[in-house]
């Protein structure tokens, strides 16, 4: 990879904010899933937690493409799994769900390890979401319709966490969050993709990289890398 690129990934995941994250709760049509993989990578986002319906776990693949490439996601069995996994990493949940006690969503400090449950299209979140969220929030609005799509409120409330950690330095660190594996991985995979893959196919480990994205590699993994399958 080319200097510039390098620095380019860098830049990107020394702004990731490893705790702040959404969780979607069988939110199944892919061009929503889209919508939210794509708005999570451009707020710096680094993974994303999900519970979907069977069927629409396959779409995962097929869903916003690039941006997938650049925003993790992990799949949960059911929502208690997923909400308790959030919550031992000391996250306040938050539900999208209107209620007699939900607040404003720009009352909520998201500058604190923040995780906002969004529901299915057609459902909505469920009562077992709700009775385990910390916090409803709603998106105000004065027209006729009570509710947004679900991409678009991801949207607002992912700007708005953004805002408020901008104002705060939280996108301005000099080193990331992010573990050294992790930065090695994604570096390897997204700055070398086609050896990236030889390797992966291999069972190979990605090797480190120098301080200008070059490979740091003995002659042996070379060897394995470059050897036919016939071999």
């Amino acid at each position: 990879m080319n200097y510039e690129r390098y620095q380019r990934i860098i830049s990107v995941l020394t702004a990731r904010q490893t705790d702040l994250t959404l969780c979607l709760e069988e939110v199944h049509k892919p061009n929503n899933v889209s919508a939210i993989i794509r708005t999570a990578d451009a707020t710096g986002v680094h993974k994303i937690h999900a519970v979907w319906p069977t069927k629409a776990m396959q779409t995962l693949s097929h869903t916003s493409a690039g941006a997938r490439n650049w925003v993790e996601v992990d799949t949960h069995k059911n929502i208690d799994g997923a909400i308790g996994h959030l919550k031992a990493q000391g996250m306040q949940v938050l539900a999208t769900n209107l209620s007699d006690t939900a607040v404003d969503f720009r009352e909520i400090d998201y500058t604190k390890p923040t995780a906002i449950i969004l529901g299915s299209e057609k459902t909505g979140i469920s009562p077992k979401a709700l009775s385990m969220a910390d916090q409803d929030i709603i998106i105000p609005m004065v027209g006729m319709v009570q509710s947004l799509n679900v991409s678009v409120a991801s949207a607002l409330i992912l700007y708005e966490a953004q805002r408020q950690r901008q104002l705060a330095g939280m996108y301005n660190n000099d080193t990331t969050s992010l573990p050294d594996d992790v930065v090695n991985r994604i570096l390897f995979e997204r700055g070398h993709p086609v050896l990236a893959k030889v390797a992966k196919r291999k069972g190979l480990p990605f090797p480190e990289l120098d301080n200008q994205g070059q490979i740091v590699a003995n002659d042996a993994w070379w060897a394995e890398m470059q050897a036919t399958q016939d071999e």
